[in-house]
């Protein structure tokens, strides 16, 4: 069995609602969530908050905030976990932001940066990663790592 229908799976016998704000990923970890029969059951809401506006819109992070530390920053996922516990108060969040390339990175911030946050029992975890690879092999590894992150912890 696949790793993400087997921590879906868990999910759902658990009964633990899950929230998601995706930027760098696009709504591939939304798309690979609710690609498992009873999901319903948990899944809350499954967001793709990919520009500056959006975050600051739909997530009430400011745009000031967003200008200081950056779209791709601990900072903001944070934040972002932060907030979008406060909207839906889903047991487990999840938040990606990143550069997923093959355009958009520099010399601080390269392509493959990602950060991915983590919300669970009133705990927060911040994951840095510098992958390597095409768009979507970044874009599926964040996801494939958040998946196994969360079957360490439920």
């Amino acid at each position: 069995m696949k790793l993400f229908n087997k921590v879906v799976k868990k999910l759902i016998n658990k009964d633990i609602s899950t929230s998601v704000a995706e930027s760098c990923t696009g709504g591939l970890l939304s798309s690979k969530i609710t690609s498992v029969s009873g999901v319903s059951k948990i899944f809350y809401l499954g967001l793709v908050i990919y520009s500056n506006q959006s975050k600051s819109t739909i997530l009430n992070i400011p745009s000031k905030f967003i200008f200081k530390y950056g779209a791709v920053s601990s900072q903001l996922i944070s934040k972002a976990l932060h907030n979008l516990h406060k909207k839906t108060k889903s047991k487990l969040c999840i938040c990606t932001t990143g550069i997923a390339g093959p355009t958009g990175g520099s010399k601080n911030k390269p392509v493959g940066l990602v950060f991915i946050g983590i919300r669970y029992k009133n705990k927060n975890i911040i994951i840095k990663k510098n992958y390597k690879g095409t768009r979507k092999q970044i874009q599926n590894k964040t996801v494939q790592d958040i998946f196994k992150k969360i079957d360490t912890l439920i």
